[in-house]
């Protein structure tokens, strides 16, 4: 299976070419941003599966930063990196929500065990899923087409690729609305009041040709949604 997503939030280019260079020299998908800003819509908006996040940003620092992540994507795993060794500074970063701390400089050796080791103990974070086959169904995110078992094929739109692909990489966890709007329409969900994430689950199933009786996605009432079948990676 490929590996992670990465999004490298870091001012310093020099830096950040050299943290993108090592997590593509290791196998890891790399998405950067040079400022606050442009990470904080990155990552709520993207399938990162972690961030690697400056202290020191301009527009905004890392620490309000990790902060509006935790209301946007709360199970996003988060890597502070930062020039600042003071422990009151580690301490707000970690009590703040992130998942480590690392202080620069450090060596890429170290860097990437962490990220491993980061990734490793977040089993809730969704996976990036390229072809899966679930219920007599296989599914080709890249081409957004379904492949029933009747042989036929059905084309999905590419916001309901993306709603299938999040629910599906969190097989047999509850997704809120909330998240599936953060994630799926890269939104700030607090105060929206919306039926637009029933709607496109309402369509999905309509795509997926989900029959009466069939169990792939579970309402949790008051609560959100479970894809509940079984799912194989293609």
């Amino acid at each position: 299976m490929a590996k992670a997503s990465i999004l490298v939030i870091e001012d310093d280019a020099a830096i950040r070419r050299a943290l993108v260079d090592a997590l593509e020299f290791s196998g890891y998908a790399v998405a950067e941003a040079a400022d606050g800003e442009t990470g904080l819509r990155m990552a709520i908006a993207g399938a990162n599966d972690l961030v690697l996040l400056d202290v020191v940003l301009p527009g905004r620092d890392g620490f309000s930063l990790l902060e509006e992540l935790r209301r946007g994507r709360s199970r996003l795993p988060v890597i502070m990196l930062t020039a600042r060794g003071a422990e009151e500074d580690r301490v707000r970063g970690l009590k703040g929500g992130a998942d480590d701390y690392v202080v620069k400089p450090f060596a890429p050796a170290e860097l990437l065990a962490r990220v491993e080791a980061v990734l490793r103990r977040s089993p809730e974070r969704p996976r990036r899923l390229g072809r899966i086959r679930f219920g007599g169904r296989m599914v080709d995110f890249d081409d957004r087409r379904v492949r029933h078992a009747d042989g036929e094929e059905t084309e999905l739109s590419q916001r309901e690729c993306e709603l299938l692909r999040f629910l599906a990489g969190r097989a047999g966890l509850c997704t809120s609305r909330d998240q599936i709007l953060a994630v799926v329409w890269g939104l700030d969900p607090r105060g929206i009041r919306t039926r637009t994430v029933d709607m496109h689950m309402a369509r999905l199933r309509e795509r997926l040709r989900i029959e009466a009786g069939e169990e792939v996605f579970r309402t949790v009432r008051g609560e959100g949604y479970v894809f509940v079948a079984e799912v194989e990676e293609a």
